[in-house]
């Protein structure tokens, strides 16, 4: 490596050009040129492809689009002031290390497939609290910015003490409580309305803590209202589609139609029925 790269240190970026070959002692580089990215080199970088930028501007568009639109002013001002003040990090964290959207911005897409999904339900389930739940959608896994945050420069995401020691669920209800109490000072968020302000936190709260469904799979409690069973299966048919189409994508058959088994679904995968089509004349 020439001399002046040396001295490179974690998160550094360079390109490297040549020609690369391998034989049976391994991999062979010749005519190598290596540069320092620029700044903006390095962004596009870390930012993916130009497609995925763009699905990924979409989701974020989507989200805030659908945090605006909640009627509940203390549910908005606490999501809108999360957006504002981790909205880097929620942009770049992923949402598991290997289950489901296990990438850079994995999290921001399950989440914002999950709003996009409550809003579809949510003509159909009219009783239920759907600013709640969308607050919930939101938050259910925002733990995960100190659990699975991605490096700002780099495609690693590092393992936490924090993360370790106490876990999503637990980080996603100390993150909520902190940016409630800040908004105590907020004219708007502390105006008389019903519900009372402290039930409306009490039940998103519950929302985090119950999210995973069931006690053996790290949920403290599990979901004792309308809105919490509905954020549970969002987030269980989001997540489980997305394993489905990764296999679909990675896997093998091992048969005609049958996919080789990922864990952690139950069983192998089977190539899903196409839609219906008339034949031509």
């Amino acid at each position: 490596m020439p001399e002046s790269f040396h001295d490179l240190e974690d998160g550094d970026c360079v390109r490297l050009d040549g020609s690369f070959w391998r034989n049976q002692y391994g991999l062979n580089v010749d005519r190598m040129r290596v540069r320092r990215l620029e700044k903006q080199e390095m962004a596009e970088l870390f930012a993916g492809t130009p497609e995925r930028r763009a699905a990924l501007e979409r989701d974020w568009k989507d989200v805030v689009a659908m945090v605006e639109a909640m009627a509940d002013p203390r549910l908005r001002l606490l999501c809108q002031s999360y957006l504002e003040e981790y909205g880097e990090r929620f942009r770049r964290a992923a949402a598991a290390r290997d289950y489901h959207h296990a990438r850079r911005g994995g999290l921001m897409e399950h989440t914002a497939q999950m709003m996009r999904a409550g809003a579809a339900m949510a003509s159909v389930y009219p009783a239920l609290n759907w600013d709640l739940v969308r607050a919930g959608l939101l938050f259910h896994d925002c733990g995960k910015l100190w659990e699975m945050d991605y490096q700002p420069q780099g495609f690693v995401s590092p393992m936490t003490t924090i993360g370790e020691l106490l876990g999503h669920i637990t980080i996603g209800i100390e993150l909520v409580n902190k940016l409630w109490r800040v908004l105590e000072a907020n004219a708007e968020f502390v105006a008389p309305a019903q519900p009372p302000r402290e039930l409306v936190r009490e039940h998103l709260l519950h929302l985090i803590a119950s999210h995973h469904g069931q006690k053996e799979y790290g949920a403290p409690v599990t979901p004792r209202t309308p809105e919490a069973w509905m954020l549970h299966h969002i987030d269980n048919i989001d997540a489980h589609l997305e394993m489905l189409n990764q296999t679909y994508a990675e896997k093998a058959q091992v048969a005609p139609g049958i996919y080789d088994y990922r864990r952690p679904l139950e069983g192998k995968a089977v190539m899903p029925l196409a839609k219906f089509k008339a034949n031509a004349e």
